[in-house]
């Protein structure tokens, strides 16, 4: 493996000449395929320098923007499938949330006995700072509605896995982190609508209880489903029996659905009752999904691992999809969408810090909440977008936001992983 990156790191060198001769004499069939080209050697060889390979995801990332920015009509449809098709993306985010689920446990919420003030205080700057800054920044870059709502949208959103990631990187508190992430996915469903509703409501359309249910299917049902195996590996033979036998109950709902049931619903029930049906029904299916994965890892212990690599192909493949699907509006505005990115970001670093500490949080703490509060979900932000059938507008700042996020919080983690703290483990 490492003869191929290195191979790839010198295949990069001769691809970075070439771009640079194709800018000059400024002919695109040089350059553009040499972009590529450099992007994707690099991305791989990346792995064989010490100093930059937790940036390895990262630089996969910048590969799906340069490849859909230079190509970008590859990236819309595959003969007759079009990759924007909002259950194509509901499918995928769902897949992306299950990754993040997986890396998750129903023991992550007994942190809250030990971690409560510092998890009010997290979820407190995470829902207050990101999105007021977000809108603050609509505010003074004038962008146009949609895409200013994007930029609300991915402030308003929970944490993601990134953010413990980088915590554990960080050396700082893993437990308040991945408690301050489980709870603040929980209260996504609510949170986010609202917040939407009070500061983008002016933007676009929001109607609270359908972006609410939405959440749920994005965030809640595929996480629901990584818990229900989490519940497994350490249930007793008689709630593994239990949950089995509900299981056989939920093949049979979903087998007698297309026979005449669901037509019924459709006829009968009002809008807001049918779509809590649908939502219950995308809870029967996370139920089969959680127990169907639970064998497959009785039969194969090690699909733990593998999994997450599926969110990361998830989330490649919003910021590819997005950024074709709106790359006119990126050539615009891209620059500035960036800038304010920087800023979004390193807001939440500073204040999630200082408030942390103003509270009176150690500082391993207060680097943790750095962390929950900069750190947007942006797979979740650009689910909506595409359940909204708005990602060329309102997926933006996700397919934006999301590579910088990495970048900056590799930066910080590994910096204040040289200059650890001598706190002691919180005890708040």
């Amino acid at each position: 493996m490492k003869l191929l990156q290195r191979l790839c790191l010198g295949i990069s060198g001769i691809a970075l000449i070439a771009l640079l001769i194709g800018l000059i004499i400024t002919d695109p069939t040089i350059w553009q395929p040499a972009a590529v080209s450099l992007a994707v050697s690099f991305a791989i060889g990346i792995g064989a320098l010490d100093s930059l390979k937790n940036y390895q995801y990262t630089a996969w990332i910048i590969v799906a923007v340069v490849a859909a920015m230079i190509y970008p009509h590859a990236f819309l449809k595959w003969g007759s499938v079009d990759l924007r098709n909002k259950w194509l993306i509901l499918i995928i985010v769902q897949m992306v949330m299950f990754g993040m689920g997986i890396q998750m446990s129903i023991r992550d919420f007994s942190g809250l006995a030990s971690t409560g003030k510092g998890v009010l205080i997290g979820l407190a700057c995470h829902f207050s700072i990101m999105p007021l800054m977000g809108f603050l920044l609509t505010r003074i870059f004038h962008f146009d509605p949609e895409i200013a709502a994007g930029i609300i949208l991915i402030g308003s959103c929970s944490s993601g896995l990134a953010s413990n990631v980088m915590v554990y990187l960080a050396r700082a508190n893993l437990v308040l982190s991945v408690t301050v992430t489980a709870m603040a996915t929980l209260a996504a469903p609510f949170l986010t609508p609202l917040l939407m509703r009070l500061l983008a409501g002016t933007l676009i359309e929001v109607k609270f209880v359908s972006m609410m249910m939405e959440i749920i299917k994005i965030v809640i049902v595929p996480i629901g489903a990584a818990f229900l195996h989490d519940y497994l590996k350490h249930a007793s033979p008689k709630g593994k029996r239990n949950t089995y036998i509900i299981a056989a109950i939920c093949v049979l709902w979903m087998l007698f659905l297309p026979f005449g049931i669901w037509h019924s619903f459709s006829a009968n029930l009002s809008a807001p009752t049918l779509q809590s049906a649908e939502v219950f029904n995308f809870l029967v299916g996370a139920f089969l999904v959680g127990a169907v994965y639970h064998q497959l890892y009785l039969n194969y212990r090690k699909i733990d691992q593998y999994i997450p690599y599926l969110s990361m192909f998830g989330i490649v493949y919003f910021t590819t999809v997005t950024t074709a699907a709106g790359r006119d509006n990126l050539l615009h505005v891209g620059l500035l969408l960036f800038f304010a990115s920087v800023i979004h970001n390193g807001a939440g670093y500073f204040f999630g810090y200082w408030l942390s500490r103003l509270f009176k949080l150690d500082k391993n703490s207060a680097r943790t909440i750095a962390f929950e509060v900069g750190l947007q979900n942006g797979g979740m932000a650009s689910g909506l977008a595409g359940t909204m059938g708005k990602l060329a507008t309102v997926g933006l700042a996700a397919a934006v936001f999301s590579p910088w996020m990495n970048i900056s919080g590799s930066i910080l983690a590994n910096y204040w992983r040289r200059r650890p703290v001598d706190d002691n483990p919180p005890q708040l």
